[in-house]
């Protein structure tokens, strides 16, 4: 899929799931909004009949206008204007909401105008973990005598929970968005894995095949029988067979002990050492390998405790690679610096050169497997992109940190701290 298709695709992805959430809210929404509606009516229909009841009981007319008022969307008051007998008020409630199927808690009270207070006040309750509420807020009525309110303190709760086709809906739907949200994330992770699988092929193909077709042309003139006559040139292309196939080892090995970090079966050889010893000789070695001899490379050993517990071999590969890269990513005349100091209970080291430099964008990517910089002339230089991810796997694995100071032309610091004995 190329790039243009996977955008369109994520879009109308994006699109479409934004769609399918605004319109689930609505249609939720719509029949929150007439379950609500309903229930307000059955309440009115079954006060008004309360109402009714108390009148004919109490033998007093009943008034021209509607005895309820609504005051909110869960608070209702009823004008009776007499004395009302509190367990017949309880009874009629309970009898006329079970004839309305209306289930949810409430809670009753019985207010006197004339006296401006309440006369009794009660919870309703279907469940046994409800705790008793009382009604304080009951408004003094417009005009004298009694009235009663009632009021449902779990309302919204109890109209969600006769919602359940809806929640059950809506449950399966944001399900089924964060399982396409997942698909597509593995989808662009599975695609940016294929490209970097394909960068490793390429690479590493470049990397097997020039010291092949030199051994191979190596091998060509070895095969004629006048070379023997010729001792130097013997050496000569004899040493080259030898420095190549080296150079093939170490690039298998490369990869093979990459495989063995995925798989966690490398194992460190861990011994107590002078970690300045170790420098010294990599920087030694690494400055026999400059190019043409050009550059340098500086050791300034500033820490007073260097005595470390680690992999000698390992810690050495990672120096070496550091050392390696600066000197591979660099368009100038090498000036690497390799320094040391101490750090509260830590040993740093910082390599610094004055290469090409890292664009911000890639700092926190240069550490993955495979990984290399997109831009400039890095692809020129040969390399699987698995040297600097073995170096932190090998900094981790000594419970130590590396970490990346880099300015685009302007070169590169990296700081490796190792806990000190």
């Amino acid at each position: 899929m190329s790039r243009n298709s996977l955008k369109i695709v994520i879009i109308l992805a994006a699109i479409s799931i934004i769609g399918i959430a605004v319109t689930q809210i609505y249609w939720v929404s719509r029949a929150l909004d007439i379950r609500e509606n309903q229930f307000n009516r059955d309440v009115n229909t079954a006060l008004r009949n309360v109402a009714a009841q108390i009148f004919e009981i109490n033998k007093t007319p009943s008034p021209a206008n509607n005895p309820v008022n609504q005051l909110s969307t869960n608070y209702f008051v009823v004008a009776v204007n007499g004395v009302v007998d509190i367990s017949l008020l309880e009874f009629l409630l309970v009898n006329e909401f079970e004839k309305k199927n209306i289930t949810a808690d409430f809670e009753f009270g019985v207010y006197d105008c004339s006296d401006n207070c309440m006369v009794y006040g009660n919870f309703i309750s279907t469940r046994s973990d409800r705790k008793m509420a009382s009604i304080t807020d009951l408004p003094t009525w417009k005009d004298e005598g009694y009235y009663f309110g009632v009021q449902f303190p779990f309302l919204q709760a109890n109209l969600l929970s006769q919602m359940g086709i809806w929640g059950f809906s809506s449950a399966v739907l944001l399900i089924v968005v964060l399982f396409f949200v997942y698909t597509l994330l593995a989808i662009l992770k599975q695609k940016r894995l294929s490209e970097i699988q394909k960068d490793f092929i390429n690479n590493m193909t470049h990397e097997f095949k020039t010291p092949i077709a030199t051994i191979a042309i190596s091998s060509e003139v070895l095969k004629n029988p006048g070379i023997s006559k010729e001792p130097d040139r013997l050496l000569k292309y004899a040493t080259v067979i030898e420095n190549e196939s080296n150079r093939l080892k170490q690039q298998v090995e490369r990869v093979l002990q990459m495989a063995q970090l995925d798989e966690k079966k490398i194992e460190l050889h861990t011994e107590r050492f002078d970690v300045n010893d170790l420098l010294i000789e990599a920087v030694q070695n690494c400055a026999l390998a400059l190019p043409g001899n050009r550059g340098n490379i500086e050791l300034k050993l500033n820490g007073a405790q260097h005595t470390i517990v680690g992999d000698k071999l390992h810690l050495t590969n990672v120096i070496n690679n550091l050392i390696d890269n600066a000197v591979k990513y660099n368009s100038n005349e090498p000036q690497i610096v390799v320094r040391t100091y101490n750090k509260k209970n830590m040993f740093c080291i910082e390599v610094e050169d004055n290469g090409m430099g890292i664009a911000p964008e890639n700092h926190n990517k240069i550490f993955e497997r495979f990984y290399r910089v997109p831009t400039g002339n890095v692809h020129n230089v040969k390399g699987f992109g698995l040297g600097l991810n073995y170096v932190k796997l090998i900094v981790k694995a000594h419970k130590g940190s590396i970490t990346l100071d880099s300015t685009l032309g302007k070169g590169t610091i990296f700081k490796i701290f190792l806990p000190v004995v």
